[in-house]
């Protein structure tokens, strides 16, 4: 297991990653992009702990997601089925869990002090933190015809992965108002959505 890990996991990550896996007998299941989430967390009929994490993760997120679905487990087993799913309990178990990996050997400069900012207080998802997001995103292997909404020119027209087709407008506070071609109807998008420009 612990070879598989090196592949996913900043190499420093791995060994820890892996004593967790299986103090808490993990069965992590690495599989295809989902769209809807990086990783999920269930226990299965059998009473075994089955985690899925997305394969196509870098590896800083994918370490921030394993931690995550792991803190649902321990958050469960410590509390009870009753808790909130991101509520309290899950976030000091994220936080307590997370604290050991947020080190210069694990996580570049460029996103250190932004991953400990965010672990104060941990969000459901990474990615309501536009900035931590944002930083992330910068060790993903990206599309060539792929850029982040802040990248578009304000008027340009651009298309999301489901296919929807926008005309960005501006800035607004902090995220981007865009208008729905076919309904006329207003968006807004964080500055990290990732979409397609359709060229003039």
């Amino acid at each position: 297991m612990s070879n598989v890990l090196e592949k996913y996991l900043p190499s420093h990550a791995v060994e820890p990653c892996f004593e967790l896996i299986k103090m808490n007998h993990v069965h992590l299941k690495i599989v295809n992009e989902r769209q809807t989430r990086h990783g999920d967390y269930r226990k299965d009929a059998q009473g075994f702990h089955l985690i899925t994490i997305n394969a196509n993760l870098n590896k800083y997120r994918f370490l921030i997601t394993l931690i995550h679905e792991i803190a649902h487990l321990v958050a469960f087993q410590k509390f009870g089925r009753n808790i909130k799913p991101h509520g309290v309990e899950w976030k000091h178990t994220f936080q307590r869990l997370m604290v050991p990996f947020i080190r210069p050997e694990i996580f570049p400069n460029s996103v250190l002090s932004l991953v400990a900012n965010h672990f104060r207080n941990p969000t459901a998802s990474s990615d309501t933190d536009a900035r931590l997001a944002y930083a992330l995103k910068q060790f993903d292997e990206r599309k060539p015809d792929v850029y982040f909404i802040h990248e578009v020119p304000n008027g340009s027209l651009f298309r999301i992965k489901n296919g929807r087709i926008f005309q960005k407008i501006g800035l607004r506070v902090k995220r981007y108002e865009c208008t729905e071609m076919s309904s006329g109807k207003t968006y807004l998008f964080n500055a990290n959505a990732e979409v397609e420009i359709i060229p003039n």
